[in-house]
């Protein structure tokens, strides 16, 4: 019987697990740097810098969020920096 390997499942463009992992971790000092300039980035604006790849995006917010970033919710969609 043959089974699908789900660590091996495409994703959107045909891109791994793993690759979406790496590809979320090298877009993440881009954020931060126009986080740092900016104050903020909104939720709308991350989506389109990854390419509306939903994988990609939640991967980024989870990295950014692991990293000390607030990233907001579902009435204030943005990230910032914590503010203590």
């Amino acid at each position: 019987m043959d089974a699908c390997d789900i660590r091996t499942r495409a994703y959107k463009n045909g891109k791994t697990f793993a690759e979406c992992r790496e590809i979320a971790e090298s877009m993440n000092p881009s954020f931060k740097e126009y986080i740092e300039k900016n104050g903020k980035i909104l939720w709308t604006e991350i989506l389109e810098k990854v390419d509306h790849d939903e994988l990609i995006y939640k991967l980024t917010l989870k990295y950014l969020r692991r990293d000390g970033y607030d990233i907001g919710n579902h009435k204030i969609p943005e990230v910032k920096k914590f503010i203590l």
